[in-house]
């Protein structure tokens, strides 16, 4: 297993952990002889600050829940935003008369999904590769082509998703196709994209894990892929059951289609709101260990 991380001269890797291939944790040795804990996770959503303008320093005073001018503030709000929008177009699929404005909003959450996909995406390409602050910092980029990291491949993947749905939802805006139309410009884009939900979800849960599965009720990060996760596997369950029956021109189960539809914008918004305080923390915690550095050196 190989790892991004490039390490200031006189540090040691001692150990490394992850799913697979993939290097997901570092045990590593101080100069002075202490041993630190390093997480991909943790240094990419504490760094994130780093690619932002300067006035995005931490600091004590700064509110959890009202940080616009940080970017992850910016990815939680719009992934909210795409999973209410499929959270209430689901309910009212199921309990109000069929109308073009559900589709709509449909359509409008999965626009809200890419955007947010896509700054999730800009946080993994343009995380820094040194270990500490005053390590030389790349050059922002738009796009990199990053296979070996697990949280790459898991944002890359994401993207694609939500691309997929953007192209079902747009579809289904329009009206009088046939059966196989639904089936070939609708149910499919829509169940890639539900696959793409499904093993990007899976990938982010083996980051934090650091294996492919583990239970950590205990800890936020965890507790947010993990409903990620769920709202994945309730997504491809509502794909399923919304395949059109030729026989029938009907889905297979639009109670089930609705209701997986439902829970899984809900799963997603409970863990984007939570992204929230997760940035807020990791950010405070790498501030703080950058002013313990300092201390320490003069």
């Amino acid at each position: 297993m190989s790892s991004y991380l490039q390490l200031p001269p006189g540090w040691r890797r001692i150990s490394t952990e992850g799913p697979g291939r993939f290097v997901t944790s570092e045990l590593l040795r101080r100069p002075d002889g202490t041993l630190v804990r390093w997480g991909s996770r943790s240094h990419r959503r504490g760094h994130a600050a780093a690619i932002a303008p300067a006035r995005s320093v931490v600091s004590g005073g700064e509110p959890v829940w009202w940080r616009p001018h940080h970017r992850d503030w910016w990815m939680s709000i719009l992934f909210c935003a795409g999973a209410l929008c499929f959270a209430v177009a689901a309910l009212a699929s199921q309990w109000a008369n069929p109308g073009a404005w559900i589709d709509a909003t449909f359509f409008v959450g999965s626009i809200m999904f890419t955007f947010a996909a896509y700054l999730q995406y800009l946080e993994t390409v343009n995380v820094e590769h040194g270990l500490t602050s005053d390590a030389h910092r790349q050059r922002w980029r738009p796009a990199s082509w990053e296979p070996r990291r697990v949280d790459w491949l898991a944002a890359i993947i994401q993207l694609i998703g939500t691309l997929f749905f953007n192209l079902s939802t747009f579809a289904a805006l329009r009206h009088g196709l046939s059966t196989h139309q639904i089936n070939r410009r609708v149910w499919a884009p829509d169940v890639f994209g539900s696959v793409c939900f499904l093993l990007s979800s899976e990938l982010a849960y083996a980051e934090v894990c650091h294996r492919w599965i583990c239970l950590r009720s205990r800890s936020l990060p965890w507790r947010i892929v993990a409903l990620d996760l769920l709202g994945s596997i309730a997504f491809g369950v509502a794909a399923i059951a919304s395949l059109v029956e030729p026989s029938s021109g009907l889905p297979v189960s639009a109670r089930i289609a609705n209701s997986g539809t439902a829970l899984g914008g809900v799963c997603f918004f409970l863990a984007a709101l939570a992204l929230m305080p997760e940035a807020a923390a990791e950010e405070q915690s790498a501030h703080d260990d950058d002013a313990h550095r300092a201390h320490v050196s003069s």
